[in-house]
């Protein structure tokens, strides 16, 4: 059964959460995923760990907040075949690139997923003719 967009949309919010509680080692307190042509938009609020708010928040600030920043584009670089497996998955597509960020200020993070297509387009028919 195709699953629609709010379905596919959920799925991934979902996924994302276990992967940050898993891999990142505390979950986001609230994820939204938006669907967009070829990109998953994700928005995942309040991920930052207490000992990265207190980093964010030393006295060397520019420097904690730097090195948050940095911990985690490398962690998610790691994690790529994982995520990239999850993608997959529930879209059906494989992620052609990420593109990430995360405030320091308000512990809000976005991933951005560029796939090979649309999550929401239709096999062509002529390609798959017994569908």
């Amino acid at each position: 059964m195709k699953k629609n967009k709010g379905q596919i949309e959920a799925d991934i919010s979902e996924a994302i959460i276990k992967f940050e509680k898993e891999y990142m080692g505390r979950g986001p307190e609230e994820t939204k995923t938006y669907i967009i042509d070829d990109m998953l938009i994700v928005r995942l609020k309040r991920v930052l760990t207490p000992a990265e708010q207190q980093l964010a928040k030393s006295t060397e600030g520019a420097t904690g907040r730097a090195l948050v920043k940095q911990i985690r584009a490398e962690l998610i670089e790691k994690a790529m075949p994982l995520l990239n497996a999850v993608i997959a998955e529930i879209t059906g597509k494989k992620i052609i690139s990420l593109h990430t960020d995360i405030s320091t200020v308000t512990g809000e993070r976005m991933i951005i997923f560029i796939l090979d297509g649309s999550p929401l387009e239709q096999p062509d028919k002529a390609q798959y003719p017994n569908k």
